[in-house]
């Protein structure tokens, strides 16, 4: 695989990947949703001997006990993920790449947490949480209604 580079806005911040990435998937859970201002983010997850910071060091948030956000201090770009359940990984931003284009998702996690108003057309599996629980994307609609109002009792009624 050749060498990937992305940035922030501003471009302070830069990075660059390389070799095969671990995964590549799109979140659906409030805490990605708040921490991106979007209604889902798109993340690929990369090997951490196979990439490095270019540009300014990104400042660090610890969003909870384990997890920590990078972004860019000047503009504010949120730029990767880390948390101790993904050892030996870091998570980046789909968006952030330089050639976003190139970016291959293959699945969609917390989609019991997709916000009601946002439609997805593709076809790629959905899990209900982490990848390897229950799969949406092979539920009934009411299978979905019911999952999403017994996490959220006050949905549906």
């Amino acid at each position: 695989m050749t060498e990937q580079t992305g940035r922030c806005l501003c471009g302070a911040v830069r990075f660059a990947l390389s070799g095969p990435f671990n995964w590549q998937g799109h979140c659906h859970c409030e805490s990605c949703r708040r921490a991106t201002a979007s209604p889902m983010t798109s993340f690929l997850g990369v090997p951490n001997a196979q990439w490095r910071w270019t540009g300014a060091q990104p400042q660090m948030y610890e969003s909870s006990p384990g997890v920590r956000r990078w972004f860019c201090g000047r503009c504010g770009s949120p730029m990767a993920y880390d948390a101790d359940q993904f050892p030996g990984e870091t998570h980046f931003f789909a968006a952030t790449l330089d050639q976003p284009e190139n970016y291959a998702p293959t699945f969609h996690v917390f989609a019991g947490e997709q916000l009601g108003w946002m439609k997805l057309a593709d076809e790629l599996p959905r899990f209900e949480g982490m990848v390897g629980t229950a799969r949406l994307d092979r539920a009934t609609p009411k299978d979905r209604l019911i999952a999403r109002t017994s996490r959220h009792p006050g949905w549906g009624r």
